[in-house]
């Protein structure tokens, strides 16, 4: 069952319009927050949404009730994040208003909340395809267990982390949300495979131990991911490097496509 909700992901803290308000006050607000649109609110009731392409052509002192859109998606804070994302992406919308009962604005919700409630997330799928590549690769039947593990005697086996995804793993932990990490035990070694931004997150906390997914592996065998470890002379989360998001590999190729252009 998914335990994300979008209560778990929205923004509180939202800009709104009055019904009774002007374009001429919403261009002002367009200009002072950078937002390209705004809930309508007629009392503390959600009525619409105005964005800054109904404005187009539009008096400055047109009414916003004249120019929103009021035919109105909004979401329940109790919805998995999993459906408000079917909504956002079939539907095209970019926000959710999220209300309660009475239509009364609680938060809203976006693409981008969605986008980071989803990265670094850990699948049943993935679990067992990890244990079906090491029978495939080494011939053995290990053994899944699920047991909270203590971080400081984790082996990574990756040698850097990226600051802003970090930042969105320590919010999830404070809210309960954290997805268990992927872990290989064998004799006398914990290998980190799948989690380093939630065991970093979680050490920044001074959480001591994690939920986590433990493959036993009993065979004297060396995965490959332990030679590339040992490679990179990773032994220790002290070993990963937290880079800031300018330097991700994608927003460097990103920035190199754009200088061709």
């Amino acid at each position: 069952m998914d335990k994300k909700k979008v209560r778990d992901y929205m923004t509180y803290d939202v800009i709104t319009v009055s019904a009774d308000g002007t374009v001429q006050e919403v261009m002002e607000k367009i200009r002072k927050t950078g937002h390209d649109g705004f809930p309508v609110v007629d009392g503390k009731e959600v009525v619409g949404y105005v964005a800054a392409r109904d404005l187009l052509f539009r008096p400055p002192d047109t009414p916003v009730r004249d120019v929103m859109s009021d035919k109105l998606i909004v979401a329940d804070p109790d919805m998995s994040i999993n459906d408000a994302a079917r909504v956002i992406f079939r539907s095209g919308i970019q926000k959710l208003p999220v209300v309660d009962e009475h239509s009364h604005l609680l938060g809203i919700i976006s693409n981008t909340d969605v986008i980071r409630s989803q990265i670094e997330h850990v699948s049943p799928e993935k679990v067992f395809n990890f244990i079906s590549t090491l029978r495939t690769l080494h011939g053995i039947n290990p053994e899944l267990k699920r047991e909270v593990v203590p971080i400081d005697k984790l082996v990574p086996t990756q040698s850097r982390i990226y600051e802003d995804e970090l930042e969105g793993r320590i919010y999830e932990i404070r809210k309960g949300l954290a997805e268990p990490l992927i872990v290989v035990r064998k004799p006398g070694r914990l290998i980190l495979v799948d989690g380093h931004h939630r065991a970093i997150a979680a050490r920044k906390l001074g959480i001591k131990a994690l939920d986590a997914y433990v493959i036993e592996v009993n065979e004297d065998i060396e995965l490959g991911m332990e030679r590339t470890a040992r490679a990179m002379n990773l032994r220790s989360l002290d070993d990963i490097q937290i880079l800031d998001y300018a330097r991700h590999p994608l927003v460097a190729i990103t920035h190199r496509l754009g200088r061709r252009g």
